[in-house]
């Protein structure tokens, strides 16, 4: 086991003002609006409380003070551009950061000096769904980019569907249309492609991804392997020779970390919960697994750190928990100690010996913990710490329970409340779910649900019904086209169960989903109003609804 210390930073949210003299009455009930100050964006008060909310910035040790890097708040007089991605070079020189404008997807690409904080003459346009991978000489990156239109448009004005993702390398101080066309498949123009450089530097990994499923093609190029290097593709206007090393979308492949031509990858392969498996790139023909898959717990992730060790996550009844692992062997070394909550990320290089780890949770605003290797057993100390004012969290509680549904399947609901509620039926009770498309809804802050709890006396529930992740694919699979009707059920329990345990009544319940969610609520408000069994039990259970649903046509299902 490891150890969690103290004396963090304390993050401190920007204090705001509170206008009591803000008060509207609506069918005779007097409704306080004591922030509605922060709808006028062009106020001096409104602008100084957005700038203290976010920048990038960097700092040359640790424990100094941070200095600003990137503002985002000052990339526009109007607030909408926003900071969408960013990568900075191996040599710590340079930062290529993606700027989107008025919440699209488009992102144009910019590079900065680090030291100066002056703006190069890159400008990378039509690039969407991209990562930013510097090759290790600091030369250049590899993005991903749409075709240019043939007729002149506002980025986010085109009304065409998106076809012919392609991957290029940008060399630093070029202009954009003398970048290099790595790869493209002209002959599958719907599917996305993704590109990144081995940590080792010697490897660019070329993925290829069909729509949602948890699926991809994987190729590999050797940057060391080229005569002239990615300069020379230049003048031969050649596309990069990938070598194939998965051409089919039977499974999922991540890389971990690499050994020379000894890969790691973490893949569903046959392994619907996931596992670690290694094979030698040039001699494709035997795979080993490192890490079997686990027979209940979801695998998450795994990073490389400190020589050879494995940062393992894993999901386990919708609570994350972290493991050290021999990278070798997959043996277990260290459980790391995490109260119930996310991980939100983990930060770490193989060649470093600490692990930087962001984690929340219901009553955890967002903590980021730092774990030293170095010693004989790990040490997580608290680095940084969000603090929210007037918040308590020793008043409330968090439960998990586990909710029979229709056919027997145990379904996980999260509940949360003030401490040592009275469970006499009387509480205004909120359940959310969502329950598609392989996403998990696990743990997470959030200021108005907190607000419900304390100055309502309501209870907020989560409900992990199938469809999502929290069990590996066969869960989604379980919610998923014909086997929707899962979801419903699951739900439903979920509310049956907070009304007989006297959480609540059918008619203090509210229920709430959103996207993929909406669709779940729409259902479930229908099948209660025309199933008697349903109207019998749940009367009025879904008087108070709170939904919205986007048209997601037959995809909506996944």
């Amino acid at each position: 086991m490891g150890s969690v210390a103290g004396d963090a930073v304390r993050l401190a949210y920007p204090p705001v003002r509170r206008d009591e003299s803000v008060v509207d009455t609506y069918h005779g009930a007097q409704i306080p609006d004591p922030y509605r100050w922060l709808e006028d964006p062009d106020s001096e008060e409104t602008k100084e409380f957005v700038a203290a909310q976010a920048e990038l910035a960097e700092s040359d040790d640790l424990e100094a003070e941070a200095e600003v890097l990137l503002d985002p708040n000052t990339l526009s007089k109007d607030g909408t551009v926003a900071l969408s991605t960013y990568s900075i070079s191996e040599d710590g020189k340079y930062i290529a950061y993606g700027l989107s404008e008025s919440g699209s997807d488009w992102i144009t690409i910019r590079v900065m000096g680090i030291a100066d904080r002056q703006d190069m003459p890159d400008k990378l346009s039509w690039v969407k769904f991209s990562s930013i991978s510097w090759t290790h000489d600091g030369k250049g990156f590899f993005y991903g980019r749409y075709p240019a239109p043939g007729v002149e448009l506002d980025a986010g004005t085109e009304t065409n569907i998106n076809l012919n993702h392609q991957i290029y390398y940008h060399i630093l101080g070029s202009d954009q249309s003398e970048d290099i066309l790595c790869w493209k498949d002209p002959e599958n123009p719907k599917h996305s492609l993704g590109a990144s450089v081995t940590e080792d530097g010697k490897y660019i990994i070329l993925g290829t991804y069909d729509g949602c499923d948890p699926v991809n093609k994987l190729y590999y190029c050797e940057i060391s392997s080229l005569p002239h290097g990615l300069e020379g593709f230049r003048e031969t206007k050649e596309m990069l020779p990938f070598v194939k090393l998965i051409d089919n979308f039977d499974a999922q492949y991540q890389v971990v970390a690499n050994d020379g031509d000894e890969f790691t990858f973490l893949t569903n392969k046959n392994a619907p919960k996931n596992k670690l498996v290694r094979v030698n790139i040039k001699k494709p023909e035997a795979w080993t697994d490192v890490l079997p898959e686990h027979e209940r717990d979801v695998l998450e992730s795994a990073d490389a750190v400190n020589g050879n060790q494995l940062v393992v996550c894993y999901m386990s009844d919708v609570k994350h928990t972290l493991q050290i692992r021999d990278l070798i062997t997959g043996n277990l070394l260290h459980q790391l100690p995490l109260e119930i909550g996310s991980v939100s990320e983990i930060s770490c290089r193989r060649e470093d010996k600490e692990v930087f780890i962001g984690f929340t949770s219901f009553l955890s605003p967002g903590i980021i913990y730092r774990c030293n290797l170095a010693s004989t057993i790990p040490e997580m100390k608290t680095f940084r710490e969000i603090s929210v004012p007037g918040f308590d969290r020793t008043s409330f509680e968090v439960k998990q329970i586990f909710v029979p549904s229709k056919d027997g399947t145990k379904i996980p609901m999260f509940i949360m409340s003030k401490k040592d509620i009275e469970l006499d039926g009387s509480h205004p009770t909120l359940l959310y779910g969502y329950g598609g498309f392989n996403i998990s809804i696990t743990p997470s802050f959030s200021v108005s649900r907190l607000v419900l709890c304390k100055n309502m006396g309501s209870v907020v529930c989560i409900a992990n019904i199938r469809g999502g992740g929290e069990y590996g694919e066969e869960w989604h699979k379980a919610g998923a086209l014909a086997k929707k009707q899962n979801c419903f059920d699951d739900f439903i329990a979920c509310a049956e169960q907070l009304i007989s345990s006297g959480y609540t009544s059918n008619k203090k319940i509210c229920i709430e989903g959103g996207s993929n969610g909406g669709l779940l609520i729409a259902a479930c408000i229908n099948q209660v109003r025309v199933n008697p069994h349903f109207m019998t039990k749940l009367h009025e259970l879904f008087k108070f609804i709170l939904w919205s649903c986007l048209d997601y046509r037959l995809w909506l299902f996944r």
